[in-house]
């Protein structure tokens, strides 16, 4: 009796323990998934009492939308190359800093500093330097050089990755970092004695062991980039024309600006299953491949 009621007891400590958090995780997002889900069965516009069923007819406009799919394309090829770039400049980053270079202390914080100003501000700090300050430094060295990235639709997105990648590289690199310095030395020293060339060190050494962080940063920077929107705000405001409108960027217009609070709706539900259905798949293949290595 006595150990039933001690049991009892536990779980009454172990509930009390998870039940704030739980209750927390679902008002914060359950609920408002749930409440996200019921108006994108209706033409609700934000702001009338009256919210007509209409079923899944949003989201059947959605996959028949024409802006939609552009938002979609710039959303993938933003984020396919901001993969990329982020990954492989975040990881030569981290290489170069555990190495025995003098100032590392100092690099490592110039590089993440970045990372902790609002991507807001980011926005706005590279307007001024493609509109100001670059063209400026132009015409003082009597060159021609077009630092107008956000002016046009072709360069628009190289804008973009460029002040996306200043921003946030540091804060991966610190993550390649400690996988780096968590390796012990003692493989290093082996392979030394066995003649190892330095890229067949970082071929079956270094790579197999940051296999873990290649998951965090590869799934952390693919799903961050797939929610781009802040930068867009103060940078281009989603053009020229439509040319940088990101999924969200499209979403917040249609429901809040253009009061189809419905049609917003149903569009949140499909990026949430998409983001789902990315990280999972990603989350899948790397841990594969870390078994692998």
């Amino acid at each position: 009796m006595r150990r039933k009621s001690f049991n009892r007891r536990e779980k009454l400590q172990y509930l009390s323990l998870v039940l704030p958090g739980l209750l927390l995780f679902t008002i914060g997002l359950i609920l408002p998934m749930f409440l996200s889900f019921s108006y994108s069965l209706t033409s609700w516009d934000g702001m009338s009492a009256a919210k007509p069923f209409i079923g899944f007819k949003n989201y059947a406009r959605f996959f028949t939308d024409p802006f939609a799919g552009q938002a979609w394309i710039f959303t993938f090829k933003f984020t396919f190359w901001n993969t990329i770039i982020q990954n492989v400049f975040a990881l030569l980053f981290a290489i170069a800093l555990n190495s025995a270079i003098k100032g590392k202390k100092i690099y490592r914080t110039v590089f993440f500093i970045p990372c902790l100003i609002s991507a807001i501000i980011v926005g706005f700090i590279w307007l001024r330097m493609f509109i100001n300050i670059l063209p400026a430094l132009n015409r003082f060295l009597g060159t021609n050089i077009n630092f107008l990235l956000f002016g046009s639709g072709k360069t628009v997105l190289a804008g973009l990755l460029l002040a996306n990648n200043w921003q946030w590289i540091g804060y991966w690199m610190l993550i390649y970092l400690a996988a780096l310095q968590s390796i012990p030395g003692e493989l290093y020293e082996a392979a030394n004695i066995d003649g190892a060339t330095t890229l067949g060190k970082f071929r079956h050494i270094t790579i197999p062991l940051l296999a873990p962080a290649f998951t965090i940063c590869i799934v952390g920077i693919t799903t961050g980039s797939l929610k781009v929107y802040e930068l867009l705000v103060t940078s281009t405001w989603g053009g020229p024309g439509r040319a940088s409108t990101s999924i969200i960027y499209y979403i917040y217009n249609t429901a809040i600006s253009g009061r189809q609070y419905g049609y917003g709706s149903a569009m949140s539900i499909v990026l949430v299953l998409v983001l789902f259905l990315v990280a999972l798949v990603q989350l899948g293949f790397l841990r594969k491949k870390e078994v692998q290595l």
